[in-house]
């Protein structure tokens, strides 16, 4: 019986931190926004439904934002302004990053490769749900740098300003209403967020 290694090379996500380049309070890895950007995915499909008159699927939707990083266990966490700099570098990672998808597969029994396929990269089938996942990634790299700036590191700021303004130049009222509805919250101290208190 051969033994796969699939499981055991995703839980090293844990040890890959996130925002290399900045100043952290606390380190954020890519198993944690893995996890939170599959809680905020899982709700903008949800505002898509029932308040947009969509018709996708949730719990997909979440599932590929467990998995939207995993190639990240190959190719490291590239610093944004890294992989943006120019069309050429971005270009080279996606080759890099294709080469890591089929490398993790590989770490799979062969009958269940292209069940975990569409869940290591954008497919046409997925689209619409891949939006949601992008913009889940985008609120969970918001709320980090609230997070961060509440703990008084102005490292930060620029990022957060910047991230904002991304999330509303894709025009997706899901990420709005999200943002209406939840983003506040981050901003309050546990005893607020718990106990509801107010001045």
């Amino acid at each position: 019986m051969n033994e796969y290694k699939f499981f055991a090379i995703t839980s090293r996500m844990k040890y890959i931190n996130r925002w290399g380049l900045m100043r952290n309070t606390i380190n954020e890895n890519i198993s944690e926004h893995s996890l939170e950007t599959a809680y905020i995915a899982h709700v903008l499909a949800l505002y898509r439904n029932l308040r947009f008159g969509g018709n996708v699927d949730p719990e997909r939707t979440a599932l590929l934002a467990m998995y939207h990083d995993v190639t990240e266990i190959i190719t490291g966490d590239l610093p944004t302004p890294v992989k943006y700099y120019n069309a050429e570098i971005k270009a080279e990672y996606d080759k890099v990053e294709a080469i890591a998808k089929e490398k993790i597969l590989d770490y799979l029994p062969e009958d269940l490769r292209e069940h975990y396929r569409p869940l290591l990269g954008k497919t046409e089938e997925d689209a619409e749900l891949w939006t949601l996942v992008k913009a889940a990634d985008k609120l969970s790299a918001l709320i980090k740098c609230i997070e961060e700036r509440q703990m008084g590191n102005s490292d930060f700021a620029n990022a957060e300003r910047s991230t904002l303004n991304s999330i509303h130049a894709m025009k997706l009222p899901e990420a709005e209403e999200f943002i209406k509805e939840f983003l506040q919250s981050y901003k309050l101290t546990l005893d607020d967020q718990v106990y509801n208190k107010t001045d």
